[in-house]
């Protein structure tokens, strides 16, 4: 039996990968900052869970110990675009904050709990972290920049742990309907845009994301480390 921790595991993407690990048999961890979602959630799923921050390092430092002693497979996946919070403003201070809150919560979070959990993974481990095609170029300023981020740093961890034959990769949706992500903000028009620039002609779903982190935690994945791989449907083509 595997030991899986994924962050931002209440709801969304992060639901549907504990769920399917779950399905699976692996004993799963979900982590969040909203105790009530997660309990929840853990009831559902038959997983444990644990509330803290991810993007605080004294959270963070304080939850490692009750997280599992050995790891097999990481999911970070607590982010989203803080944008959508905030108050847009053209004061520098706001600017600031707006973009450390991006980093902070996309960025940080992932290498926060990635190094608080290095020393306990399996041979064969694996890290997957949730990224988002605002990386490459497609816009959204910050929450972008912190997802072009997430890919470099992972390049990097890649080449840190290939000899202890840890891989670390990055799942990129797109567009993903059923989740809290845009805070009920997205129109049909703004759905039907998106849309237009798949493939496949539809918006993606937790469980499309959730199915390419399974793949990515398999054994007929383990030589594939340090690669961006994107889930839009063809809205941008990673060649």
């Amino acid at each position: 039996m595997r030991e899986v921790v994924v962050t931002g595991g209440g709801t969304g993407i992060g639901y549907a990968v504990a769920a399917a690990f779950a399905a699976a048999g692996d004993r799963v961890t979900i982590t969040g900052r909203r105790e009530h979602v997660l309990k929840e959630a853990a009831s559902r799923l038959g997983a444990d869970f644990l509330p803290f921050d991810a993007a605080s390092p004294a959270a963070v430092k304080v939850a490692a110990s009750r997280l599992p002693e050995r790891v097999d497979v990481l999911v970070n996946n607590a982010g989203g675009n803080t944008n959508l919070d905030r108050r847009q403003s053209d004061d520098l201070l706001d600017v600031a904050e707006g973009w450390l809150a991006n980093l902070n919560a996309n960025l940080l979070s992932a290498v926060l709990v990635t190094t608080a959990l290095l020393p306990r993974f399996a041979k064969g481990g694996r890290i997957i972290t949730i990224g988002s095609i605002a990386a490459r170029g497609t816009g959204s300023g910050s929450y972008g920049a912190a997802k072009a981020a997430v890919e470099a740093w992972t390049a990097d961890l890649a080449a840190q742990l290939g000899p202890r034959s840890v891989t670390a990769n990055v799942v990129s949706p797109g567009l993903v309907v059923d989740t809290e992500f845009f805070r009920g903000r997205l129109t049909e028009e703004g759905i039907r845009a998106r849309v237009e620039n798949t493939r496949n002609g539809r918006p993606g779903t937790p469980s499309d994301v959730a199915d390419s982190v399974v793949f990515l935690a398999s054994p007929g994945a383990r030589h594939l480390t340090g690669q961006v791989l994107h889930v839009n449907g063809g809205a941008y083509l990673g060649r």
